[in-house]
């Protein structure tokens, strides 16, 4: 059985990671990084783990230019406590192309703030992406 305080920490640990995906989405760097710990790792699982909130906002800004855009459509997203889970499809536009792949994420909250950001992510499903991505930017599509 939840307890109501579970059930308060569940849902305003979802509140600031739909909070943290809408500032990715709108470009807001700032935003997104008020979210974030001091000492914040975020981990694309397979390549190497960005550590501290100046090595996570870096990649976060060279991602937020403006030949650069970040979308995320939320399919599922549950909590347990402090540790929010997603469910997502993400896209990655660079100029006219645009690169369309399924994301699972982990975040692992400490003091209402994203300490942990883990996300799981086939390389295929990725490549694949930017494949068709790059043959619909050929066609104009």
């Amino acid at each position: 059985m939840t307890t109501p305080a579970t059930t308060d920490r569940s849902d305003a640990a979802v509140a600031v990671v739909t909070d943290f995906f809408e500032a990715l989405g709108a470009l807001d760097v700032p935003r997104a990084t008020a979210h974030l710990t001091e000492d914040v790792q975020w981990q694309n699982v397979s390549l190497p783990t960005l550590r501290g909130l100046p090595a996570v906002g870096r990649a976060l800004r060279a991602a937020g230019r403006p030949r650069f855009r970040f979308e995320a459509v939320m399919h599922h997203i549950a909590s347990d406590g402090d540790t929010v889970l997603t469910e997502r499809t993400d896209t990655l536009i660079v100029g006219p192309l645009r690169s369309v792949f399924w994301v699972c994420g982990t975040f692992e909250m400490r003091d209402g703030k994203i300490a942990v950001w883990r996300d799981y992510f086939s390389w295929r499903a990725f490549l694949v992406g930017t494949v068709v991505g790059t043959v619909r930017s050929a066609l104009g599509r």
